[in-house]
């Protein structure tokens, strides 16, 4: 898979031989403009598509399990509306999850954190506002917003957490010096549910279960009636292929808390 160093490397080689080509030879400007074109793109593309680590390495599976077990990942919590929902279905179904967090979210709702806890299931850093424009914050900002999250959850519960999922897939540079500094596991995923688009909640169970397998960790939400709707059929056939749902740090073999 590309990386980040390594395109900016070849990037530059390239470049830099173009140049002299252009200069003492009179080349053609536009294998400069193409080459540019290709950085840029590859660079867009590598901020958001997780799954490549294209800026930094993060945890999407554990295909050598010897264990029957996937993990369920819910972001965007907690709220007292659908995650006690999602809790009572996990706890029915004796599955454990990783739940997350957005930290002005649980200063707004400590109970419901609590109860996650309390019921066997892990906890992680979902930044503090969950803003649109985060993979635009400077260095400072993004270690505040995650700093700002370990310690609300840390003086509400005495876990220093050590999970990190990053808004909206995004990563650069600027994150991932903050995820090193603080020592955090940057955890992705490899089955992506896309339980909040419009499709509908048979769409988002089928893009599921059409793939789910031993190893996989799944993202979902506990933010809406349809993410709730489509964990119940979920787990229903977790239950009939014999898969387990546990955590994530669980399933990777990682630790959680510091």
């Amino acid at each position: 898979m590309l990386k980040r160093r390594v395109v900016n490397t070849a990037a530059l080689v390239i470049l830099a031989l173009l140049l002299t080509l252009y200069f003492v030879l009179d080349f053609h400007w536009w294998p400069i403009a193409i080459l540019f074109f290709v950085w840029f793109w590859l660079t867009l593309l590598g901020s958001f598509l997780i799954r490549w680590d294209y800026h930094f390495k993060s945890l999407h599976s554990n295909k050598n399990s010897r264990e029957p077990h996937v993990s369920i990942t819910f972001d965007d919590g907690p709220n007292t509306e659908f995650t006690p929902l999602v809790l009572d279905l996990l706890k029915r179904h004796s599955a454990r999850a990783t739940f997350f967090c957005i930290g002005h979210q649980v200063e707004k709702h400590p109970d419901v954190l609590n109860r996650i806890i309390d019921e066997g299931h892990s906890i992680g850093n979902h930044t503090y506002t969950h803003s649109k424009s985060f993979g635009f914050f400077s260095q400072d900002k993004v270690k505040s917003e995650l700093q700002k999250t370990n310690r609300v959850i840390e003086d509400l519960t005495g876990l220093k957490m050590k999970l990190y999922r990053p808004v909206f897939a995004v990563t650069n540079p600027r994150i991932e010096r903050v995820v090193k500094a603080l020592k955090l596991f940057s955890i992705g995923w490899n089955v992506r549910s896309l339980d909040t688009t419009p499709r509908p909640e048979a769409m988002v169970l089928k893009r599921i279960t059409s793939k789910v397998a031993k190893g996989d960790i799944i993202l979902l939400h506990d933010t809406s009636d349809k993410s709730v709707a489509v964990l119940e059929q979920l787990l229903l056939f977790l239950d009939n292929k014999n898969l387990q749902s546990v955590p994530v740090d669980e399933l990777l073999n990682i630790e959680p808390y510091a």
